[in-house]
C-alpha cells in the first residue's frame, strides 16, 4: 500500500515540477483567460482535457493546480508539526498549570469541525497561499499536540528519563535528547493522513470561494465554476480536476496507511527482542 501511495504521489511531484517547463515549451496551450476564445471546447488534440468557460486549458490548469495544492499542503502540515510537536512535549513533560491551559486550548480547537474552523480562519486571514496554509495549520495542530503529549506523559516516567533528571539535566535537554526521539515515530503517520485531509479541506475552501485568489489555479474553485456547466453536458470541466484531487488524496491515504502498518510492525518486533 505504501509503495502504491508513494508511486502515485511521485507522479504528482513530477507533474508539479514539469508544469512550468510544459507551459514554457508550449506543449499545452497557455491557461491565460480567453487565449483562443475556445470557450467550453471539448477534449481534443489541441486541448487534451478541453477548456473552461473562460477559454483556459483544463489540462494545464489542472497540472498547475497540483503544484499549488502541494505547496499549500506542505506548508500547512509543516507548520502544524513545528507548532504542535513542541507544545505537546512541553505540556506532557511539565504538566501542572501549563498542561491544563494548553489542553483546554487544544481541546477547544479539536471539538470544532475541521471545515468550519478552516472556513473561519480563511475568512479572518483572507485569500492567498500562505493564508490558506495557516488556516489549515490551525486545524491540525491539536492532533499533533494530543498524540505527542500523551506519549510524552508515558515516556517521562521511564527509568532513563529519571536517570537523566537525577544527574541534573535541564527539562529542555531531557525533552530534546530523550523524549523527542521516542514520541516522534507516530508523527509521519499523522502527517500523511493530515495531508490527505488538507487536500480535501483546501478544495472545500476553494469551492466556497475562500481559498486562493481566482487567478490562482485551484481544484476546488474549478469545481465550483464547473457546477453550472456539468448539467449542460460540459462534463470535462469537473471530471479532470475532480480526478486529480481524488488521486492525490488516495496516494496520501495509501502512504499513511502503509507507514502506520510499518510503524506497528516495528513496535511489535522491538517488543519481542
Amino acid at each position: 500500500m505504501a509503495k502504491w501511495g508513494a508511486s502515485i504521489f511521485a507522479v504528482y511531484l513530477i507533474a508539479a515540477c514539469l508544469t512550468p517547463l510544459i507551459s514554457a515549451l508550449g506543449i499545452l496551450p497557455d491557461s491565460n483567460f480567453g487565449l483562443d476564445n475556445a470557450i467550453y471546447s471539448p477534449p481534443s488534440l489541441i486541448h487534451w482535457c478541453g477548456t473552461d468557460r473562460l477559454g483556459r486549458d483544463v489540462c494545464l490548469r489542472t497540472l498547475e493546480a497540483s503544484g499549488i495544492a502541494l505547496q499549500v499542503v506542505f506548508l500547512a502540515v509543516t507548520l502544524a508539526v513545528v507548532i504542535g510537536v513542541p507544545l505537546g512535549l512541553i505540556s506532557g513533560y511539565l504538566g501542572g498549570l501549563v498542561d491544563r491551559v494548553l489542553v483546554l486550548l487544544m481541546d477547544t480547537l479539536y471539538t470544532i469541525p475541521v471545515l468550519l474552523l478552516s472556513v473561519v480562519m480563511a475568512f479572518l486571514l483572507g485569500r492567498g497561499i500562505l493564508n490558506a496554509s495557516v488556516a489549515l495549520c490551525v486545524v491540525y495542530v491539536p492532533q499533533y499536540f494530543r498524540v505527542v503529549r500523551n506519549q510524552t506523559a508515558q515516556v517521562k516516567s521511564e527509568l532513563f528519563v529519571e536517570a537523566a533528571r537525577s544527574i541534573g539535566a535541564s527539562p529542555l535537554w531531557v525533552m530534546r535528547k530523550y523524549l523527542f526521539s521516542n514520541v516522534i515515530t507516530s508523527v509521519p503517520v499523522i502527517l500523511t493522513l493530515n495531508a490527505a485531509d488538507a487536500v480535501l479541506v483546501l478544495g472545500g475552501l476553494g469551492f466556497l470561494g475562500l481559498g486562493l485568489p481566482e487567478s490562482v489555479p485551484e481544484w476546488g474553485s474549478d469545481l465550483n465554476m464547473a457546477l453550472s456547466a456539468v448539467p449542460t453536458g460540459v462534463w470535462w470541466t469537473a471530471l479532470f480536476p475532480g480526478m486529480a484531487m481524488f488521486g492525490l488524496v488516495l496516494s496520501l491515504s495509501f502512504l499513511g496507511e502503509g507507514i502506520e502498518a510499518w510503524v506497528s510492525e516495528s513496535k511489535d518486533l522491538s517488543r519481542k527482542f
